[in-house]
């Protein structure tokens, strides 16, 4: 039984490829054509694949709505937060998760630094757009007539002297994050807390989400925090793989 639910979970991959008529699944499989027909017609049965009138299969329907009802299913808060928690216990730091929605970028988790010196975000806060690590990550992921489209219509507030002026400088610091996939906000918002974040893709490799460790310069210094990018990329894509359900690569 578990060879034959092996041969038909392989058969999914190879239709994924476009229609494809018994033989060719088959070959594909290393099996007689009898034994290919048997699995399709299971999974036909199962609105798993479709008999197209010209004889071939393709993915069917059936798979398509329970992939889109997983997804739809899935809360990346609850994926994340053990993460999250490992990533607070390893560097004693602040850490948050960020969501966005339409115009605004939303913490949905945080988990406090062990210092005394503590952090006034809240879940469920928005962040500032424009000097935010997180919302850099987010937004930095959307097409490029949405991401210019927000760029014009968001204001910028002067925060310190280190935020973003303008449109302009923010697509800028929007291209360079999508670039190299971390974003930075040392004393963008506030002059004395530096943040460092990482996005968190989901099964289409799109940005979902983002997390952000961030620290009062006085605990740790800029230099110091972008000492753990190695630390919080690793954090990030654990979660992306967690979320997507995918199998790390040996």
């Amino acid at each position: 039984m578990s060879q034959s639910v092996e041969r038909a979970l392989r058969i999914l991959p190879v239709l994924a490829g476009g229609p494809a008529g018994l033989g060719a699944v088959a070959e594909a499989l290393g099996v007689h054509k009898s034994t290919a027909l048997r699995l399709l017609r299971t999974l036909n049965e199962h609105g798993l694949v479709y008999r197209q009138t010209d004889g071939r299969y393709r993915l069917g329907a059936q798979l398509f709505a329970l992939a889109a009802e997983a997804i739809e299913n899935l809360d990346v808060r609850d994926i994340a937060h053990p993460h999250l928690m490992e990533l607070n216990r390893a560097t004693g730091h602040t850490v948050h998760l960020a969501l966005h929605q339409d115009d605004e970028v939303v913490y949905v988790d945080k988990v406090d630094s062990r210092y005394p010196v503590r952090m006034y975000s809240r879940i469920g806060r928005p962040v500032p757009l424009t000097v935010a690590a997180v919302a850099k990550l987010l937004l930095a992921d959307l097409p490029d007539a949405e991401r210019r489209a927000l760029a014009d219509r968001i204001e910028y507030p002067r925060y310190t002297a280190r935020s973003t002026p303008d449109a302009a400088a923010f697509l800028r610091e929007l291209d360079l994050v999508r670039e190299q996939g971390w974003a930075t906000d040392l004393g963008g918002h506030e002059e004395s807390i530096n943040c460092l974040g990482a996005p968190v893709h989901g099964p289409d490799g799109r940005v979902v989400a983002a997390l952000s460790v961030s620290a009062p310069g006085v605990v740790l210094a800029a230099e110091g925090l972008l000492a753990l990018l190695p630390q919080v990329l690793r954090s990030a894509d654990a979660i992306s793989q967690d979320y997507s359900g995918a199998q790390e690569s040996t």
